[in-house]
């Protein structure tokens, strides 16, 4: 799984050598921006999260939602057999997790170095490096699609990602992804009390760059607020089956970035969407 935890999960590169910023940024330079980043970043991120993760566990985001109690994609029993996408992969351990149920994952990341975190790992998933809004798959050709923060917070256009998604899922189809809960974008990043006063305009679509001392990108993330997103799911082709806020549980103490005990006992910080094909 691919958790790019985003502008709550520190700079792209070190703080005296990027520029925080909020700014226009578009398709192609979000996606470059995203591929190099973390290219740069994948092995610290495994590092220091790995263990968290596990190298066959289904995490929705940081608070710890298994997917295994969640059942969120289906019960479990019923992914034996199924063909299932996971975009925004990193090292694959949520695919890692579907093989062990039964089920065809596929896992899809933009960046080659997350991707040989995979091979690393091992498992022998079918791993493919590609955008996620132009996936390379035949119509049809998946039963399931999930991203866990994977993808959908680091593009300029989520419905066209939500549209090659329905292209490639079976009739019925279910999509499940994960992302920054949209709330969180109007407090600081920070794991403390500092992070819950409230520092900007929730409605301020600007995205959050980073970028080097000749104004390129080298980090990018776009916000929607929670209706853009209802909103994009529609015009993608789904339908929402469930907008799933996970609560912080007891048994989870570490700060992750801008998570923490204190902050998720308070406001929410991840949404899930669970979405189904509409038909034509």
């Amino acid at each position: 799984m691919n958790q790019e935890y985003g502008q709550e999960d520190g700079p792209a590169v070190p703080e005296d050598e990027a520029e925080a910023t909020r700014r226009d940024a578009g398709d192609a330079e979000s996606s470059r921006a995203s591929r190099g980043w973390w290219d740069r970043n994948a092995d610290e991120y495994q590092t220091e999260h790995g263990a968290f993760l596990g190298d066959d566990r289904f995490v929705w985001g940081p608070e710890g939602l298994d997917e295994a109690d969640a059942e969120l994609l289906g019960p479990t029993g019923s992914l034996r057999g199924l063909d299932v996408l996971e975009i925004g992969a990193g090292a694959a351990q949520c695919a890692r997790w579907l093989a062990a149920r039964g089920a065809r994952p596929v896992a899809l990341d933009l960046s080659h170095r997350q991707l040989q975190h995979a091979l690393r790992i091992g498992g022998g998933l079918p791993l493919v490096e590609a955008d996620a809004g132009a996936l390379p798959f035949r119509d049809g050709s998946f039963d399931l699609a999930c991203s866990a923060y994977g993808a959908v917070p680091f593009v300029a256009d989520p419905v066209r990602v939500f549209r090659e998604v329905r292209r490639v899922l079976r009739p019925g189809g279910r999509w499940v992804f994960s992302v920054t809960h949209p709330i969180r974008w109007a407090f600081p990043d920070e794991p403390g009390p500092e992070g819950l006063s409230v520092a900007a305009s929730y409605f301020d679509r600007t995205p959050y760059v980073e970028q080097d001392e000749k104004g390129r990108a080298v980090y990018v993330e776009h916000h929607r607020t929670l209706g853009d997103r209802v909103r994009d799911v529609v015009a993608g082709g789904f339908r929402l089956v469930d907008l799933v806020e996970p609560e912080w549980p007891d048994w989870n103490s570490q700060e992750w970035g801008g998570w923490s005990p204190l902050r998720g006992n308070l406001i929410p910080g991840t949404a899930i969407f669970v979405c189904e094909r509409l038909d034509d």
